[in-house]
């Protein structure tokens, strides 16, 4: 079984969520599939798909204007949520130790994290893309608890560029290789980065490649339903 998930960023009317989520109801896969909606989303869903969040704060409740702990989601029956996205990193200024926190607080809710790594163009190109992927998962990860990794190349992101099969390849052996010195193998590792119909099937037969994260090719059927027939 492979991870297909969706990420809608900030886009999305309840409308749009209904077209596609009724679209996906007729689609038959053995792969799971999640949506990660905008937090006005994650309301009423009755067409079956699984629903995530794409945030969650570190906090239990308190004075906090306009976040969501993991409380909320859960009475919200929301069962993953991202963290640490590259967006999340760059715009809001999110460390590994931020994630982390964001991550165990999912966990004590019961709910899943997809704690997202990735390295930036000048740490490419500067080489150091093993040692900086490596130290955010290792930093990132909560102590006790069920997770899944996603490797996302920040300098990829909504830039219309993937890395090659090989190098995919190589940071997910690398990211396996870290989960395995912690006692982690097992956990899911997927890959996220300018994902399509095109390629989809591709990447996610790489060894280590355990589903993918999809940005806008998640927001409409038209897209996403090819990603999903395509991977098996």
């Amino acid at each position: 079984m492979k991870f297909i998930i969706g990420n809608w960023k900030m886009n999305g009317t309840t409308s749009d969520k209904e077209l596609l989520l009724k679209s996906l109801k007729n689609v038959h896969t053995d792969n799971k599939v999640i949506i990660c909606l905008p937090f006005t989303l994650l309301c009423g869903n009755d067409f079956g798909t699984t629903i995530g969040a794409q945030d969650i704060s570190e906090h239990s409740n308190g004075a906090y204007t306009g976040d969501i702990s993991g409380q909320m989601l859960t009475d919200l029956d929301v069962k993953y949520v991202l963290v640490g996205h590259s967006e999340r990193r760059l715009y809001h200024n999110e460390t590994n130790q931020i994630v982390k926190a964001k991550a165990t607080a999912a966990i004590k809710n019961n709910i899943i994290p997809i704690i997202c790594v990735g390295e930036t163009a000048d740490e490419k190109n500067a080489g150091r893309t093993m040692s900086v992927v490596k130290k955010m998962v290792l930093e990132s990860v909560p102590n006790s608890g069920a997770y899944i990794i996603a490797y996302e190349p920040r300098w990829a992101i909504g830039a219309n560029i993937t890395p090659t099969p090989d190098e995919i390849t190589a940071v997910h052996e690398t990211i396996f290789k870290t989960l395995r010195g912690i006692k982690k193998e097992n956990t899911p590792i997927i890959y996220g980065g300018s994902v399509d119909a095109k390629n989809a099937a591709v990447i996610a037969n790489l060894d280590h490649v355990d589903g993918l994260l999809i940005g806008r090719a998640s927001l409409k059927s038209d897209t996403l339903l090819p990603i999903i027939k395509s991977v098996k």
